[in-house]
Formats: C-alpha cells, sequence, structure tokens
C-alpha cells in the first residue's frame, strides 16, 4: 500500500505539470459556458455538452493515455525490474494518470454549471460522472495498448482505431444488426451491445435524465426500464 501511494502521488506530481490539463479544463469551460449563455435553454446546453464530451473525453483519454505510457516506459520497466509488488506499481500509474484528467473535465464543466445551476442534481451528476467514469474506461484501454504494442506509432495508431470503433463504426453495426434481425425479440442483445460501448451507455444514461425514453419508442422504454433499476445501476457499475 505505501509503494502504490508513493507512485501515486509521483505520477499526480508529473501530470500536473502538463499545461494540456489546464487546456483540457479551459476548453470545457468555455464551451459550457457558451453553450448555457447562448443556446437559450438549459436542456439544449447540456445535450450540445454531452455530445462534446463523448466525442473529445474517449479521443483525448485514450491517445493522451497512449502517449503518456511510451514516454514514460523506461520508468516503468525501471520498477517493474526491482522485486516490487506489480499490482500496486499498474495501480498507482493507472490511477495517477487517469484521475488528474477526469478531473479537469469535472472541474471545466462543474464551475459552469454551480454557475446557472437550476436545481436538477440528477441531471448534472450523471452528466459529470459519465464523463469521470469514461476518462477512466479509456485511459485503461490506452494502458492496454502502450503495454501490447513495442512501436509507439503502432500503439497511437490502434488507439485511434479503437476511438473511431466505439464513437462512430459501433453504432453503425447495431443498427445493422436491428435491421438483420428485426422480426426477432431484440431487447436483452441490444442492452447487452449496449453495455459495451461506454460512450452509447454514457449517452443513453444522460438522455434518460431528459425524460427522453418516451421519445425514443419502445427501443426507449426497453433502456428505461432496464437502466433505472437496482438492477441495471449494478451491472453498469460493474
Amino acid at each position: 500500500m505505501n509503494l502504490f501511494f508513493k507512485i501515486f502521488k509521483y505520477q499526480i506530481r508529473n501530470i500536473l505539470r502538463s499545461k494540456w490539463l489546464i487546456v483540457y479544463a479551459i476548453f470545457f469551460l468555455i464551451s459550457s459556458e457558451a453553450l448555457f449563455n447562448f443556446s437559450g435553454d438549459y436542456s439544449k446546453a447540456i445535450v450540445g455538452l454531452l455530445n462534446i464530451s463523448m466525442i473529445l473525453i474517449p479521443v483525448v483519454s485514450i491517445i493522451f493515455g497512449t502517449i503518456y505510457i511510451y514516454n514514460s516506459r523506461e520508468f516503468i520497466e525501471m520498477l517493474l525490474s526491482h522485486p516490487l509488488e506489480r499490482k500496486s506499481i499498474f495501480t498507482g500509474i493507472y490511477l495517477g494518470m487517469s484521475i488528474p484528467l477526469a478531473l479537469s473535465f469535472v472541474l471545466g464543466v462543474g464551475i459552469s454549471i454551480i454557475n446557472h445551476y437550476d436545481g436538477n442534481i440528477a441531471l448534472y451528476a450523471t452528466l459529470l460522472t459519465s464523463g469521470f467514469l469514461q476518462t477512466m474506461i479509456f485511459m485503461s484501454i490506452s494502458i492496454t495498448i502502450a503495454f501490447k504494442f513495442n512501436d509507439k506509432a503502432a500503439g497511437i495508431g490502434v488507439a485511434i482505431i479503437i476511438w473511431i470503433f466505439f464513437a462512430i463504426i459501433y453504432d453503425a453495426l447495431i443498427m445493422l444488426f436491428i435491421w438483420q434481425f428485426t422480426d426477432y425479440p431484440l431487447e436483452k442483445p441490444i442492452i447487452a451491445l449496449t453495455l459495451c460501448n461506454p460512450i452509447d451507455l454514457a449517452r443513453i444514461l444522460v438522455m434518460l435524465k431528459f425524460d427522453a425514453a418516451a421519445l425514443m419508442g419502445y427501443t426507449g422504454a426497453v433502456f428505461e426500464k432496464f437502466f433505472g433499476s437496482l438492477q441495471g445501476i449494478i451491472i453498469i457499475i460493474t
């Protein structure tokens, strides 16, 4: 545990030296303020902010994490060459990378939300939590990529492909699946497929806070019934 905290604190200090965290937080702050001030409707502002975050958070997290691991490879290899607990090493590196980036998003958007708070705490909490968890998920993917591929260019290329797959291709494949098997009961398969894509999952959870399931037809009702239940929440968290 002592080793974990030492590595975690070292990673935090190292990450905080990066100006990109400040730029990242300021971008979300400016974007949030612009949407709240010029949309004329807070609901439209949240939808716009959701669309921005669902694109930007995954790509920044996966590319930033991949590049950071490649740049820190010698330090990590040095740690692994010593008789130290590997679980503490990897956990400290992962959390030390992920938490500062996730908090940059929460800080940037959170300041704007506080400035324009209208009492809808459930909606705002869901938006911030989904962004935080997406950062953690795609950071973990980036670490896996960096350790699987020794070549930096190949690793970054794979990271971009994975982001494109989850952000664009995955939805197209689901639509093709629904079209091909439209005569069969697809409620459970669609829910299972949705759980495999953190971007879609975050989008649906936030949209359901708008009571948008009524506008999504039967599929929306299925999502609302599952994701609004205690069982659904437990499955999402795990």
